[in-house]
Parts: structure tokens; C-alpha cells; sequence
């Protein structure tokens, strides 16, 4: 489960106060480093005045700063975006409040078990905090692919009261997050890096223990498809070289499927995926194969059309 930080102080300080000391030590790459903070968020969650202030001002003016700088949805209050981390502050309503009454519970993860592709430190800020089911797994043993099997480890359910200090740390802590019982809001520092969209993140079936979706995306993958259709030799070089070299695994796949759906025939699109299965990518080469068995398969449908194979 999520690293717990001791975190005993009581006293209160601003956030320009906590920003300012991030923007001077922070270090998103080092666990010790990143939980050493824990002890200021404390304290910033300690300050009850400073988030409804800062919500009263957006309110004033029309939610200006959240509308220009917050990719989020409105559970989301953007506090601070800085060099290599972001503040933030989320809302966890509880079941019977009127949002999740009228937009249900998808914009806040309620029951969709998950991981994270980047480490942030959270504090319960307000209310009785979300409940969540944590697992744990090992990232290194997991290929990436849907249905696959993994080994997740079951550890407590419990909730993030206010002024507990948890480090949720990228590729191990798994959640499955609960409704809070009120309305709640909770206090992040989140590590902000460029290869974050890469890097990814894995919705899960607890039940089953296995890989039941991927929840990162990036807006590199479409782009591809159009590249191979559209960008003529030039487009396809660039594909080529993102199937062959790309540092995230994820965008090598895309990339392969970018080259093999601008193939003029079938046979053609298996070799390129044939191709693939000689990856030094095991995530690569795994979908090649079964991307090839399912082309196979479908073989007659895709040739001959579906009138005459049913005929």
C-alpha cells in the first residue's frame, strides 16, 4: 500500500511557502526525497483557510486560472504547476451528494481498480477522507498486455483521514478507491515529468488478477495512423523509427500497428507484424503474436467479405 509518512506537526503555513521551498529541493526521482515533503503538506493541510479562499477568488473570477491551466475535470482544483512537480486539491463526494447523483461516479475512479504512472504525496485535507482497497504488484514482472495475469498482493482497506500523509508511489501502489462517506477533499504533490504519458498505467480486475485495460494514452497514437495513410515516405521513415527505437514500449506497438494497417494486403500486414514478434520488446512481440493469430483467423472474413463466407 501507499507509504506512510509520519507527519505529527500542527502548525500552519501558505502555500506560497510550500512552492517556494519545492521549487528550491524537490527530487521526483528519489522515494526519500519525495516522502521528506510529507512533512509540509502536513502543514499546509493544517492552514483551514487558504483552499476556500483560493476557491472563493477562482469563483470570483469566473474560474479563469482553472480554465486556463487545469487538464483535469472539475473534481480538480489546480494549485500550483512548477518544474518537475504540480499541486493540486480533489474533491471525493460521497454517494448520496447531488454530482455523483446526477454524472455518476467515473470522474472520480469510484470502483475501478488502478495504479499510477507517476508518484505523488497526498494529506486528507477536509471531511472523513475516500475509503480505498490497496494491492500492491511487482511492475518489472509485468508484460502490459490485457488479460494478463498478475500477481497482486492484498493489503488493508482503510481511508484517508484528515491529516494522514500517504506516498502513493508510481508503478506498485494499486487502489481501489471507495466513495467517502462525506464530501472530502484531499491535498496532492504530484511528480510532474515529461515522460509520464509514456509510461504506463494499468486498470485491473481484483477479482481475477489480470491486466483489464490501459489507461494511458497519448496523442501521439493517432497521429501515427495518419502519418502512415497521409504522410508518404517521410511519414513512414518517421514510423519506422518509432517502431524500431521509441523508449516507451507502448508507442513501438502503436507505431507497428500504424505501419501494418497502411499495408496493401493482408500478408503484408502479418509480415509487418511477423516482424514485430522479433522485438527485444516483450510487449511488442507478445501483441504481435496475437494480433497475427487473430488476423489469421479472421483471414476468409477480411479476403473473400463477410457475404461470402457466410454464403
Amino acid at each position: 500500500m501507499p507509504r506512510i509518512v509520519d507527519a505529527p506537526q500542527q502548525d500552519a503555513i501558505e502555500l506560497a511557502e510550500v512552492v517556494e521551498a519545492l521549487e528550491s529541493g524537490f527530487d521526483n526521482r528519489d522515494e526519500d526525497n519525495f516522502a521528506s515533503w510529507g512533512s509540509l503538506l502536513r502543514r499546509l493541510a493544517n492552514n483551514r483557510t487558504f483552499l476556500p479562499n483560493l476557491m472563493i477568488a477562482e469563483l470570483k473570477d469566473r474560474c479563469a486560472d482553472q480554465v486556463r491551466d487545469n487538464q483535469y475535470s472539475a473534481q480538480v482544483i489546480m494549485l500550483h504547476g512548477g518544474r518537475n512537480f504540480y499541486m493540486r486539491a480533489n474533491l471525493w463526494p460521497a454517494m448520496n451528494d447531488s454530482i455523483v447523483r446526477h454524472s455518476g461516479t467515473d470522474p472520480f475512479f469510484y470502483g475501478v481498480p488502478h495504479d499510477h504512472n507517476f508518484s505523488f504525496l497526498t494529506v486528507g485535507y477536509f471531511g472523513p477522507g475516500y475509503w480505498s482497497e490497496y494491492y500492491e504488484y511487482d511492475y518489472d514482472k509485468v508484460i502490459g498486455y490485457l488479460g494478463e495475469p498478475v500477481d497482486l498482493r492484498f493489503v488493508e482497506k482503510t481511508r484517508l483521514e484528515q491529516g494522514k500523509v500517504m506516498l502513493y508511489r508510481a508503478h506498485r501502489d494499486i487502489h481501489l478507491q471507495l466513495p467517502a462517506d462525506e464530501m472530502s477533499v484531499s491535498l496532492n504533490i504530484v511528480e510532474g515529468a515529461g515522460t509520464t504519458p509514456y509510461r504506463d498505467q494499468y486498470r485491473f480486475d481484483v477479482e481475477n488478477r489480470n491486466i483489464a485495460g490501459i489507461m494511458t494514452r497519448t496523442s501521439a497514437e493517432p497521429l501515427l495512423a495518419i502519418a502512415a495513410h497521409c504522410g508518404g515516405e517521410e511519414g513512414m521513415d518517421l514510423i519506422s523509427a518509432f517502431a524500431s527505437r521509441h523508449p516507451s514500449e507502448r508507442m513501438r506497438w502503436s507505431a507497428l500497428q500504424a505501419q501494418a494497417g497502411a499495408a496493401p494486403s493482408l500478408d503484408e500486414r502479418i509480415a509487418v507484424f511477423e516482424a514485430g514478434t522479433r522485438s527485444d520488446s516483450p510487449l511488442v512481440s507478445k501483441l504481435a503474436v496475437r494480433e497475427i493469430a487473430k488476423l489469421e483467423s479472421c483471414r476468409d472474413w477480411i479476403e473473400r467479405g463477410p457475404e461470402t463466407v457466410a454464403a
